[in-house]
């Protein structure tokens, strides 16, 4: 579906991924647009307004990646590390929901709420980001892992493209809340465009090193430039360093109106959107089969003083009981 040059449209759902291309720059991309979906895992967790922004950041990282699955399968983006904020999970399963959830030290975060060290890679800290690509099999399954080392999600988004795919990639995302009929609600957007030029010889390597510059001079780090000399990129990394925080997060700027905005010189072509949604995986099977895998006695320490054993899922918040004795006996059938 190609886009029409008029900038003027009906306004978009939100909870959308728009893929496009630009021919005229070699580059195709997609766009997302989190609304009702993000704001309901958010606020059912209650998370403090710097782990929720920077959950939404990786929550609409892994949307836009994970669309790219074809009709199954599942894209998992997981962060360790020793920032305040411990560990991110964002789990999209083929072809439309995610879930996500955060550890978090709330005195560590309160220290750095008193700091002002609030941005994503202070959040974090230094560990590393994990990207797994799981479509049903061993043979299917991959797994990119990147060092975090205090920078954002966005280049650390860069750094496994240029390492793992190798294609140059740019990537932004905006993570705020915006005042509706229902109060503040959170939203979160992204956009990333990647480099794929039809012809190889447009896949220039990094510029050589000028021999002729005076010894000591400081080369520039290639990184910078995904090391690819060509204007079309240099173009649309321009462009895309352009967009602005509140025309990801407008929910009257639509995704096609952005992509005008950007590249209605070139003429973007966009394809058709994928609409998601909040859903979790668990179940009381799924927690049954996990508390197989405990050894009895962590079983039994897991026992309320009631005689009950309660189960709360990480991602939705649902809680499950069991009698233990029941739980005994469907371990000890299943076995």
């Amino acid at each position: 579906m190609m886009a029409e040059n008029d900038p003027i449209g009906a306004p978009a759902p939100d909870d959308r991924v728009l893929p496009f291309a630009v021919p005229a720059l070699d580059i195709r991309g997609r766009v997302v647009r989190l609304g009702a979906s993000l704001d309901q895992i958010l606020e059912r967790h209650r998370y403090p307004e710097p782990v929720a922004r920077v959950l939404g950041e990786a929550a609409a990282l892994t949307v836009m990646l994970g669309t790219t699955l074809k009709s199954e399968g599942r894209f998992q983006l997981q962060t360790k590390s020793d920032g305040p904020i411990s560990m991110l999970v964002v789990d999209f399963n083929a072809p439309d929901n995610y879930r996500a959830m955060a550890h978090y030290d709330a005195d560590r975060l309160a220290q750095a709420i008193d700091a002002d060290a609030l941005s994503t890679g202070e959040l974090l800290g230094r560990g590393h980001l994990a990207m797994t690509v799981d479509q049903g099999s061993e043979a299917t399954r991959y797994q990119g892992v990147v060092a975090l080392d205090g920078q954002s999600l966005e280049e650390a988004g860069h750094q496994y493209f240029r390492q793992s795919e190798q294609i140059p990639s740019r990537i932004r995302l905006g993570v705020g809340t915006v005042l509706t009929g229902g109060g503040l609600a959170w939203r979160a957007g992204g956009l990333i465009v990647q480099f794929m030029p039809n012809s190889p010889d447009r896949m220039r390597a990094a510029d050589l090193h000028p021999g002729d510059a005076p010894e000591g001079h400081e080369i520039l780090a290639s990184e910078d430039n995904d090391g690819i000399a060509d204007d079309a990129w240099a173009e649309t990394r321009s462009l895309v360093g352009t967009i602005e925080d509140h025309e990801l997060l407008d929910p009257t700027l639509e995704s096609e109106r952005l992509l005008y905005r950007l590249f209605h010189e070139r003429g973007a072509h966009v394809f058709e959107p994928v609409l998601v949604h909040d859903a979790c995986r668990c179940s009381r099977e799924r927690v049954l089969g996990m508390l197989r895998g405990f050894p009895p006695e962590d079983r039994k320490a897991m026992i309320a003083d009631d005689g009950s054993l309660a189960v709360t899922c990480e991602f939705c918040s649902r809680r499950y009981g069991f009698d233990p004795a029941e739980v005994e006996a469907e371990i000890s059938a299943g076995e």
